[in-house]
């Protein structure tokens, strides 16, 4: 079933990268569905493409607008295949076939009982395939454009490894720097974002930038958090902060409608063992975006645990509530840096296109962690750096991208 899909391969769902593909139709295929809906440069996207993205994002409950996200990832997935043709780099089927399996084996199936899996969704088995092979070839992209730029110094390997220490848990104090990316503007914002980080130098100077420019809701007291657990900071964050001195300023992290910024204001050690979360359980119940700040306080002084929220969207539509559980590394980092905010039971107010989302963290599972060695400590920040790249880089592929509708 859906249901029974999700959880299997719910470790996938941050890494679908790749692109759609025509299956069989046969003769009862309406002919339309077939026709070019979108041209990226020279590369075409049909109808049944976004159809076909649309029922994989679906069966992996993926939130939010899904017609728009399926658009979205496969103009991405055009711009990385394009790439790969500029440097002469493909997927030989070998490779395709080793990557099928591993990713089968990441669900505990092998690739027939995956692709079975995915057939009860109504996804094609060349959707998968086409998925694999735009994966490895926007994987060897970047590395062969920016491995040189991502090595690490002995000195940014010290104090990780410093950091994560087992002595005991460490806590960080952080400021951050929110900058929404207009639709069509993002590579607009994150070229601001990389100005901003080598150019920021001390606590007041990152102050006054958060102050002038940031959206987050810190902006008034530029930017300052609270005391955060190490362990609480999304997986998509905490790579970037372990290697920064007092001051220093993060290189840009892109989350949905953004990117942020972040700099150490200061760390202490807990005492405790370190521990980080593994999973987290988190609700979002839906607010008119014309909604007062009294009628969102109304709501949150009805709420003591997340199942109150059930008798709060009692009558309403449907999808007025969610609530989810996810691996810590796939939850989408807009909502993780939140979540990484707040204990059990506690509540915050998001501010989205057409809604405010009342969100409430409901439980984080904590794992204790084992001292990373450092080849692990090594890879973890390459990678990290790596990711950050190849992100620049598919902005500036979509800034220069003809899209057009034929």
């Amino acid at each position: 079933s859906p249901m029974r899909l999700t959880r299997l391969i719910a470790p996938l769902c941050a890494l679908i990268l790749g692109t759609a593909a025509l299956g069989p139709g046969g003769a009862t295929a309406q002919q339309g569905t077939f026709a070019p809906r979108l041209i990226v440069n020279d590369r075409a996207i049909t109808g049944y493409e976004l159809e076909q993205r649309r029922a994989f994002l679906q069966i992996l409950r993926q939130p939010g607008n899904l017609d728009r996200l399926a658009r979205e990832a496969l103009i991405d997935d055009r711009l990385r295949l394009t790439a790969g043709d500029r440097l002469g780099i493909t997927a030989p089927p070998e490779e395709v076939e080793a990557g099928m399996d591993e990713f089968a084996r990441r669900a505990n199936l092998d690739r027939a009982g995956f692709l079975a899996e995915l057939a009860k969704g109504g996804v094609d088995p060349q959707t998968f395939r086409d998925f694999v092979e735009a994966g490895i070839v926007w994987r060897q992209v970047v590395r062969t454009r920016f491995a040189a730029r991502a090595t690490v110094t002995d000195a940014e390997i010290d104090r990780a490894l410093a950091q994560s220490s087992q002595r005991g848990g460490v806590e960080l104090l952080l400021s951050e720097l929110i900058l929404v990316g207009q639709p069509g503007a993002e590579a607009e914002a994150l070229a601001f974002a990389n100005e901003l980080s080598g150019t920021l130098r001390g606590q007041a100077a990152f102050a006054e930038a958060a102050r002038q420019f940031s959206a987050a809701p810190t902006a008034g007291q530029g930017g300052a958090l609270d005391w955060l657990p190490l362990g609480n900071l999304p997986p998509q964050i905490a790579p970037l902060v372990l290697t920064l001195a007092p001051g220093e300023t993060s290189e840009p992290v892109p989350i949905p409608g953004g990117v942020a910024l972040f700099q150490l204001r200061g760390l202490r050690e807990t005492g405790l063992p370190a521990a980080r979360a593994v999973a987290l359980e988190w609700a979002e119940f839906l607010l008119p975006e014309t909604a007062t700040a009294a009628e969102a306080a109304a709501v949150r002084a009805r709420l003591d645990t997340c199942d109150d929220l059930y008798g709060v969207a009692r009558g309403l539509p449907e999808d007025r509530l969610r609530r989810e559980t996810r691996a810590a590394d796939q939850v989408p980092a807009d909502i993780a840096l939140e979540l990484a905010r707040l204990d059990d039971n506690e509540v915050a107010i998001l501010h989205r296109p057409g809604a405010q989302v009342v969100l409430m963290l409901c439980g984080r599972t904590l794992e204790t962690e084992e001292a990373p060695n450092r080849e692990e400590i090594r890879a973890q920040l390459v990678n990290r750096r790596l990711e950050a790249y190849a992100d620049g880089y598919l902005a500036e592929l979509r800034a220069q991208a003809i899209i057009r509708e034929p």
